[in-house]
């Protein structure tokens, strides 16, 4: 985090540096991050939980300063973009590597095959990234540097090699929603923006195929997704299918999330049943809090979600979770107008991307989507700060005398 602020920091500074003498450009998409910063800063005056919105606040001012210092600058041209997408994208084969590395010398230390998958806990990092970084997040990443080198018409050598490394991690990090929509991406490159002949892009799918086949035989991988199947159509899972867990544990179905009336301390919410009991417990708090126009103030939920946790006897700790629905969080904390801000933001994002056919854009619209379906991405620090990056580097309008 203190990597990310002042990074942030020298930009800012050198944007005010080298542009003070440019006149600050007019582009409505880059005034929208604002706008939905201005509601969450004001959202502390009616707040339920000033003390939670203050600090939350300071987070989320990246969707403020990055915006503004696009606002100034001298648009980048199509090349200075792909460029720094470029060096973007392998330092993100750097990091992929450094953690598989780590993974293999963690595997030899101690023989633990989750070494290579996943996240851990806090206080148990035995995945391929730290709980703190987050296993999904990081999928994001590396998906956006992934679709760079896929997108390159003439591929190098190393670059293929970069592709699948970054392929290989992804896969490893074992994020479902992430995966299913990666697979998805691929797909639409091969048959509508690949330039190579049919006969190429059949070749080319065929071989992703084989390569799926061999990743889902991976019993870390094909039980992350088991555990979700099986607890959606029973109503719990045994033991030899999710071997991670404790003896004991009873595993909730969505159906059970959604209409139990108590649960029990040993019971634990597979990802999907999870953000449904948040989906059912946001539609109680809606229906108890006046939060249609303005919600509870930026960051004041938590309050509610830990008051419904001690009502449903959950296992202390399941209040402390936001609800990992970027959508369903901007609802309940800054009400229908910090919801179609938030829509308003993403609708223009994906439209700008199909009008400039743009398969990495694209890439990035639709990934963000989905991920916001999933995650609380902007009430993160990371993860705002890559979105309003990404979002105003995109959505910049280029000077057309710079195209070339």
């Amino acid at each position: 985090m203190a990597i990310n602020n002042v990074s942030t920091a020298i930009f800012i500074f050198s944007v005010l540096f080298f542009n003070r003498t440019n006149k600050i450009s007019f582009n409505v998409t880059l005034l929208f991050p604002i706008v939905l910063f201005i509601w969450m800063a004001s959202s502390y005056f009616w707040s339920i939980d000033k003390a939670a919105t203050i600090p939350a606040i300071y987070k989320e001012i990246f969707l403020l300063l990055i915006p503004a210092a696009f606002l100034i600058m001298r648009p980048f041209n199509k090349n200075q973009v792909y460029k720094l997408i470029k060096y973007y994208s392998y330092a993100m084969v750097f990091y992929a590597g450094f953690f598989l590395l780590r993974a293999w010398i963690r595997y030899m230390i101690s023989g633990d095959q989750r070494a290579f998958f996943y996240h851990g806990e806090y206080d148990n990092d035995f995945g391929l990234v730290p709980k703190l970084l987050n296993a999904i997040h990081v999928s994001v990443y590396m998906a956006v540097a992934f679709f760079y080198f896929l997108n390159q018409e003439i591929k190098k050598k190393f670059d293929i090699i970069c592709a699948a490394i970054l392929f290989g991690f992804i896969f490893l990090l074992s994020s479902k929603n992430i995966i299913i929509v990666f697979v998805f991406l691929i797909g639409l490159h091969f048959f509508y923006f690949s330039k190579s002949s049919s006969k190429m892009r059949l070749r080319n799918l065929s071989i992703l195929t084989l390569i799926l086949v061999a990743v889902f035989s991976f019993s870390k991988i094909k039980n992350r997704f088991l555990v979700e199947f099986q607890s959606n159509t029973n109503t719990s899972v045994s033991h030899s299918v999710y071997n991670e867990a404790d003896e004991g544990v009873n595993y909730v179905s969505i159906y059970e999330a959604w209409n139990n009336e108590t649960f029990s301390q040993g019971d634990y919410f597979p990802g999907t049943a999870f953000r449904v009991y948040q989906f059912r417990m946001f539609l109680e708090i809606f229906s108890e809090e006046p939060l249609f126009w303005k919600g509870l103030g930026l960051n004041a939920s938590q309050p509610k979600l830990i008051e419904k946790e001690k009502k449903y006897e959950l296992y202390p700790g399941y209040g402390l979770f936001n609800f990992h629905n970027q959508y369903v969080q901007n609802f309940a904390e800054l009400g229908f107008i910090g919801f179609l801000v938030l829509i308003t933001i993403l609708a223009t994002n994906i439209k700008n991307a199909f009008k400039r056919k743009d398969f990495i854009h694209i890439s990035f619209a639709i990934l963000i989507i989905s991920l916001f379906l999933t995650e609380s991405f902007l009430w993160r620090q990371r993860g705002v700060l890559f979105f309003a990056f990404f979002y105003c580097l995109f959505n910049t309008k280029v000077n057309p005398q710079l195209e070339k």
